[in-house]
């Protein structure tokens, strides 16, 4: 890729019965944004795409500069922000993270020279805020025919959309159901684009005081502000249903359909996920009683950062410190692994798409040292995406000592054709404005791990994370390696799955079951 990319993460939106072409537009260099590329199904819609301006000279942007945690920054390190022409928005003192934004493009290299200060970057290219927004497409809602059709084919006891949730009995959802719907005193945060908790679905486990906007790097906390608006991506509030869509009579069941969920909105109009924002969603979720984030996204402008580059090491640690502090007070962080088909676990890889608010250029990282984040955060549960068939999704990246579990994220129907009477290997989930679509990514995985979680933690409710990510992990199904790995059928492997039936690059521990989760 050569232009400037949004990336929300990690998905494709198709409208319903449509099969994606053979090259899912999921394939190395393509962005996790879901534009209609070449090589995609006619008519498949996607998310939000924005073109931004470069920076123009004295333009204001964005920086965290990470002090030692404690009780604030120093008299001396709030001098020489202001004396560098920093203006301080927030400080999240416990992490020692501070949000500073400053017209001075010298900024970052003059206070990392400051004493006290470990490390300072900037966090996008863009200024401040995203100059546009172009929308090419949303999720296509269920037709009110397509609707009739479903609810002729569910069973009793299900709601009128479940027929066409094969995910969910792909990880036992429809037997946990029969045993547990979750706590409601669980919560689980959607780190992501904004939830529509107006939605049918949604409404009746939505937790309002967990919920906030982020998008700035202070928390907003307005009524309604993690909605997302008309113009903005409907991918927040299609995770939400995933997780926990009530048992109601109405549209379709999440896979925890009694637990809360709740909206932390962090990406700008333009769809992009900065770092300030991320700190700001972990530090809130940390304070607000949440169990479990999900986190389907990547931390913009870079795919992978690298610690060897000043500014992108400042944005490790700031994200790092934020999301270990909420794992220390008790929330389990859950997220994808990413539509690229990339081995993360590969000696190098080729990043086209960074800076994705910038120019971006073709440079070979090393994921070892160059990280996607939070997906690749020490502590992180990451989940790669299965298709109807149970195999790795043909766009899902991998990795051996990577990738902790797999979940349905959906793939081609042309690849992993569903049983009757679902009709597309696509992920079904809530729509703003009351309606509901398909999806596929491992944005639409990680919330599935995400809700096994949950069920664990509501099964044993003094769990503290570790105990819940051993329990996800060991109540897993082991998956074997699928070898040979040719989705496509055209002879050539197309990845290459290392490790035992017990752990693997392809599955991790396995497939998250959601029955164990409540009967163990």
């Amino acid at each position: 890729m050569t232009g400037p990319h949004p990336r929300y993460r990690r998905t494709l939106a198709i409208p319903l019965g449509m099969a994606i072409a053979t090259a899912m537009a999921f394939l190395p260099g393509a962005t996790a944004s879901a534009t209609d590329l070449s090589g995609t199904a006619a008519g498949a819609t996607g998310a939000v795409s924005d073109v931004l301006a470069a920076a123009a000279d004295g333009t204001a942007l964005s920086y965290v500069v990470n002090v030692r945690p404690g009780h604030g920054p120093s008299a001396q390190v709030k001098k020489a922000i202001a004396k560098a022409g920093g203006t301080i928005v927030t400080s999240y003192d416990r992490i020692g993270v501070i949000v500073v934004h400053s017209s001075n493009p010298d900024f970052a290299r003059t206070i990392r020279k400051v004493r006290g200060v470990e490390s300072a970057g900037n966090t996008r290219n863009a200024p401040l805020p995203a100059q546009s927004t172009t929308d090419e497409g949303t999720p296509k809602a269920l037709s009110s025919a397509q609707m009739a059709a479903a609810r002729s084919a569910a069973d009793a006891g299900q709601d009128p959309l479940e027929s066409l949730q094969w995910d969910l009995p792909a990880i036992k959802a429809d037997k946990a159901h029969e045993k547990s719907l979750g706590s409601s005193k669980v919560t689980v945060a959607v780190i992501d684009t904004g939830v529509d908790d107006t939605h049918p679905d949604l409404a009746p486990n939505f937790d309002r005081a967990a919920s906030v906007n982020c998008v700035t790097g202070k928390p907003d906390t307005t009524d309604g502000a993690w909605r997302p608006s008309a113009e903005e991506s409907p991918h927040g509030t299609h995770v939400a249903g995933e997780i926990a869509a009530a048992k109601n009579g109405v549209g379709m069941t999440g896979v925890a359909p009694g637990v809360k969920v709740a909206g932390i909105k962090v990406s700008t109009t333009a769809g992009y996920f900065y770092t300030e924002a991320v700190v700001c969603g972990f530090m809130w979720a940390a304070t607000h009683g949440v169990d479990v984030t999900n986190n389907s996204y990547y931390t913009d402008p870079w795919y992978f950062n690298c610690t060897d580059d000043p500014d992108q090491k400042a944005l490790v640690e700031a994200v790092t410190r934020a999301s270990r502090y909420a794992e220390k007070r008790g929330v389990v962080n859950v997220a994808a692994a990413g539509n690229e088909n990339y081995d993360l676990a590969a000696d190098e890889i080729t990043d086209p798409v960074s800076p994705n608010d910038g120019t971006p250029s073709d440079r070979v990282i090393d994921p070892s040292e160059c990280f996607d984040i939070p997906t690749q955060l020490p502590g992180v549960v990451t989940v790669a995406s299965t298709g109807a068939k149970g195999i790795k999704s043909s766009f899902s990246n991998y990795g051996l000592g990577t990738i902790d579990v797999a979940a349905p994220g959906g793939d081609s129907t042309a690849y992993q054709t569903p049983a009757p009477p679902a009709t597309s290997g696509l992920i079904l989930g809530t729509l703003p404005g009351g309606k509901w679509g398909y999806m596929a990514g491992t944005s639409m995985a990680s919330p599935h791990a995400a809700a096994v979680a949950a069920l664990i933690k509501s099964t044993h409710p003094y769990a503290p994370p570790a105990l819940v990510k051993a329990l996800l992990y060991a109540e897993a199904d082991a998956t074997p390696c699928t070898d040979p790995y040719d989705i496509n059928g055209d002879g050539k492997v197309d990845a290459v799955c290392e490790g035992a039936k017990n752990r693997n690059g392809f599955y991790g521990w396995g497939t998250v079951d959601a029955l164990d989760a409540v009967t163990k």
